[in-house]
């Protein structure tokens, strides 16, 4: 039987690896062991890379990298799905892909589980209220940046209702290759 697999989705730029601890230390709670990805990874050009990095149980299996394509992200579906797991980040997405294709003409989605929103299919979420910065207290997935960023308590964790999220004037959008994008206005479709 073939173990599981996941991966780190790292940013690499002018051949610096970007917040290797935070990867490091997801990587460290998947699987319980201490890899330091950094002897893994040298970048192939200065250019912005994703890197991914796909591991299982026991050790790196393959680091490929892609030159970076920002997807323009303005409007987003409503899918609810009380069922979803991705609180690893799996290399097996279906579940998410398959959310995925409900997004009709909207650019992404955003998953509602159990009443409360969590992320969208490549990105941790947060919304502007009462002059703070607010993510979900319960992701789909613990993301890098939004690790490091409540670490420096630039956001905070709170329950989001469907209703504060359709009130916001501003929502943002974050990941280890965009970091913290605010989308102003964003077309919200239930």
């Amino acid at each position: 039987m073939e173990s599981i697999r996941y991966f780190e989705t790292i940013k690499c730029e002018d051949f610096e690896v970007f917040n290797l601890d935070f990867h490091n230390k997801r990587v460290s709670n998947t699987i319980g062991l201490n890899l330091n990805l950094q002897e893994y990874i040298n970048p192939i050009s200065g250019e912005l890379l994703r890197c991914k990095l796909i591991y299982n149980d026991n050790d790196v299996i393959d680091v490929q990298y892609f030159p970076y394509n920002k997807r323009e992200i303005k409007s987003f579906k409503i899918v609810f799905d009380d069922e979803i797991d991705y609180s690893k980040k799996y290399l097996n997405r279906e579940n998410l892909d398959k959310l995925f294709l409900k997004k009709g003409t909207c650019d992404e989605i955003i998953i509602v589980k159990n009443g409360f929103i969590t992320d969208t299919t490549i990105a941790n979420i947060a919304i502007f209220e009462d002059g703070y910065w607010i993510t979900p207290k319960t992701p789909l997935l613990k993301g890098t940046t939004r690790e490091r960023l409540l670490e420096r308590k630039q956001i905070i964790e709170k329950d989001i209702s469907l209703d504060m999220l359709l009130d916001s004037s501003e929502i943002a959008i974050m990941n280890a290759m965009i970091g913290f994008e605010i989308i102003e206005k964003p077309k919200i479709i239930l």
